[in-house]
């Protein structure tokens, strides 16, 4: 690799990861990866076609060889309760990834249409008891409204059932209704969705776009994404595609290649052929036992790669 470039829209992350980076790239003078370019910017993902044109308009031309999108909160921002994404610390109801956005988790919980927020838990996250919720959020404002991630778990608490999950039944709840407060603050989902026809269109020939994502819902969007771009044409999202019945209908549980891991027609077999692209991830990568004992929160990742042709 000869250039790399990296793009977080969180400065404190962006500061870290580029102290790391220089240490890679100065550290040893007399090492090759010396000759390794590097450069990082404060931009969201789907901004990378104007990055690309900044660092090197050649870039774009015939594209890049590899973009690796890594979804999700850092332990860094979790670990901070000042950011308002962890449920077992009292902190702001903030949830930006990016601190100069506007909006807030707070905003949505004490100002937003009633309809809105149930839609969100309900979509977002998935919460069979969003309705509930979504009453309990508009009484909550009656009496002040909700400041602090404390008064979100505690009327989560309060609102769960103990018929559901027993008396932690709540932490999953909490942990529901974190997230699809997160997915509308920083609209991941739109974004995700948008950025991954940028990415596949930045590729050279050959290049590769893997994506690691950490929810059901993430590779969702992942999966489907993929299988529109490699039949659609030059992966333009605003067409409409229609895939042929046996990709949509795709079931990442129903292989059993398990046992022909070193088999070559296995690794093809694993692979799902288009037009525009090769989806090299039939079913998504998922961390080994190794791993997931080493870094526990590496449990939930998926890994998906396509090809661009």
């Amino acid at each position: 690799m000869q250039l790399y470039i990296g793009l977080d829209v969180d400065p404190d992350a962006l500061q870290k990861a580029q102290a790391q980076i220089n240490t890679i790239l100065h550290g040893d003078s007399s090492d090759s990866t010396s000759k390794l370019k590097g450069h990082t910017f404060l931009k969201n993902y789907r901004h990378i076609k104007y990055v690309l044109r900044e660092v090197d308009e050649k870039l774009l031309t015939p594209g890049v060889n590899g973009i690796l999108m890594d979804l999700g909160m850092s332990s860094m921002q979790v670990n901070n309760a000042q950011r308002g994404f962890c449920v077992r610390s009292n902190g702001p109801l903030d949830m930006r990834m990016n601190p100069r956005a506007s909006l807030k988790a707070e905003d949505i919980l004490n100002s937003w249409p009633d309809v809105d927020v149930g839609r969100i838990l309900r979509e977002y996250g998935e919460e069979s008891n969003w309705h509930s919720l979504q009453d309990q959020i508009v009484k909550a404002r009656q009496k002040g409204g909700l400041h602090s991630t404390a008064d979100l778990v505690d009327l989560i608490r309060n609102s769960t059932s103990r018929r559901k999950g027993g008396r932690q039944g709540w932490i999953k709840t909490a942990t529901r209704v974190f997230q699809a407060l997160r997915i509308a603050v920083n609209d991941e989902l739109n974004t995700l969705k948008e950025t991954l026809y940028t990415c596949f269109d930045c590729l050279a020939p050959g290049g590769r776009l893997a994506v690691i994502s950490f929810h059901s819902l993430e590779d969702r969007i992942v999966k489907q994404t993929f299988l529109n771009i490699i039949n659609s044409d030059r992966g333009d999202e605003n067409k409409e595609v229609k895939c042929t019945r046996d990709l949509r209908e795709i079931n990442d549980d129903d292989d059993d290649d398990d046992d022909h891991d070193g088999d070559e027609e296995a690794w093809i077999r694993q692979q799902i052929r288009g037009s525009n692209g090769i989806i090299l991830t039939k079913r998504p990568i998922s961390p080994s036992e190794e791993e997931e004992r080493f870094n526990c929160r590496s449990r939930s990742a998926k890994l998906r790669v396509i090809q661009k042709v």
